[in-house]
């Protein structure tokens, strides 16, 4: 799945984290990623523990991404041990799920897992925990562990309580899962309140940005995404009772009425006649646990019924879904190394330009710098905020989906975009206009750069300027 600190949502995240630490940092434009923050305890927890053991924040960052990686490969294990008696189907059901990390969860804009630590990735391990807990009969073991994955992500925790709860009903009951007692259990988890507020224009204009929102839009392949793991969980039901592996079946049965019940909320909460301020609650991502115990039950099934103990037949599939993935992972991210960590150096022109920002300009220092810098070719989604450590003007791509959730930054953001219109063709009057109006006195621009900007870094791709 490779190594990617600073990208795409840890934009967000890993900024929080360093404004924790050093608050003179971001003295502007921080609400982009502070206000998305307030839900969540995970910026407060990673500086404390930084602060605590003394450990470098990009090690800290590596060090808790490669545990939650490994918990949530051990959480499978267990739960794969409670519901099959074959090694061959254990052991395949953690393969498969390792090798798809970086599985698109369809419709969703989500990985199974993240390629940076991200607190989707540490609220998952602890969710799959309390699933292996309920398993084992033992269900209050599973509230601590929901707790936390809900202070660390509410959304996804938000999930993961609402699936624990079919688990749960589906082990008690005599029969699999009283319809009636689980939607008012689920029911009680869709929050009410703000949702009946008025959509600003400029937050539909965000919105606008962000395809998973509209889900009567999406494609026939999307909606295929949605069905085809309904339609597994259904037939390793009947699989299951048919064998009497009762603990297998009702675990089927849980994922397959939560898919449904889930799936029937978000077609409500996403109707043309919905309340607008309902899309930031991004109901579709409850297929995210779907997608991940998809993996698990696939990957058994897989093992118990095709691999076994053929060595030749496990080669070939580690070979193939490992294999494959790499490539991909090697595809999307071709302009840096597949492992960016620590204390490495770096060729890439983008990445370069951060590190000697980050070390060389006042921490108070206020940028400008193309609004879709993430989407230019090899730049690969890294965020300046997280990797230069500098305040910057909103971005046109990531800070987009920011507004999304916080809807009340949607006029600044608006008002900052559109005074990038034209970036590429920029002139020294084009930045002085900005430092006149926003008061940024710094700027990183593609070479040769403009006439009159003072420039006391540059390669052959970029440059960092102070504006006169």
């Amino acid at each position: 799945m490779g190594y990617h600190p600073g990208l795409e949502d840890d934009g967000i995240y890993l900024t929080a984290v360093e404004a924790r630490l050093n608050p003179a940092l971001f003295p502007f434009n921080s609400s982009f990623f502070r206000l998305q923050m307030q839900a969540s305890v995970f910026d407060g927890f990673m500086a404390h523990f930084v602060r605590w053991t003394g450990m470098p924040l990009a090690w800290a960052e590596l060090f808790w991404q490669l545990a939650s990686l490994f918990t949530i490969l051990w959480a499978a294990k267990k739960i794969l041990n409670l519901l099959f008696q074959e090694a061959s189907m254990r052991w395949a059901g953690v393969a498969l799920a390792g090798a798809m990390f970086t599985l698109p969860v369809s419709g969703t804009a989500l990985y199974l897992a993240d390629q940076h630590l991200h607190p989707r990735n540490l609220a998952t391990a602890l969710i799959l925990l309390a699933v292996w807990r309920i398993l084992a009969g033992k269900p209050w073991q599973a509230v601590p562990l929901l707790i936390g994955a809900f202070a660390l992500h509410p959304i996804m925790g938000a999930f993961g309580i609402s699936f624990c709860l079919f688990l749960a009903l589906a082990l008690l009951a005599p029969t699999v899962l009283p319809s009636g007692r689980l939607s008012r259990s689920a029911f009680a988890l869709v929050p009410l309140g703000w949702i009946v507020q008025p959509a600003d224009p400029v937050w539909r204009k965000a919105v606008a940005t962000r395809s998973f929102f509209f889900l009567y839009q999406w494609t026939w392949y999307e909606w295929l995404g949605v069905l085809a793991p309904l339609l597994f969980f259904a037939l390793v039901w009947r699989f299951a009772r048919q064998r009497n592996r009762t603990l297998l079946a009702r675990f089927a049965a849980a994922i397959f009425f939560y898919g449904v019940f889930q799936q029937a909320l978000a077609m409500t909460m996403l109707a043309p006649f919905a309340p607008p301020r309902l899309m930031p609650l991004q109901p579709m991502r409850y297929l995210h646990i779907e997608y991940f115990l998809f993996t698990l039950l696939a990957g058994a099934l897989l093992g118990g019924f095709l691999l076994r103990k053929s060595a030749f037949r496990w080669a070939v599939f580690l070979a193939v879904f490992y294999g494959g993935m790499f490539l991909v992972q090697r595809v999307e991210f071709d302009g840096v190394a597949h492992l960016e960590l620590p204390g490495l150096r770096t060729s890439n022109p983008w990445l370069e330009a951060f590190a000697w920002i980050r070390a060389n300009t006042p921490a108070n220092a206020y940028f400008a710098l193309d609004p879709y810098y993430l989407e230019a070719p090899g730049e690969d989604f890294h965020s300046f905020r997280a990797l230069a450590e500098r305040s910057q003007l909103a971005d046109a791509v990531k800070d987009t989906a920011v507004v999304t959730v916080v809807p009340e930054l949607a006029p600044s953001w608006n008002r900052q975009v559109t005074a990038q219109q034209g970036w590429t063709h920029f002139q020294l009057a084009d930045f002085q206009r900005l430092k006149a109006e926003f008061g940024v006195d710094w700027a990183l621009v593609s070479q040769p750069q403009p006439a009159g900007l003072l420039c006391p870094w540059h390669d052959q791709a970029l440059a960092v300027c102070q504006i006169p």
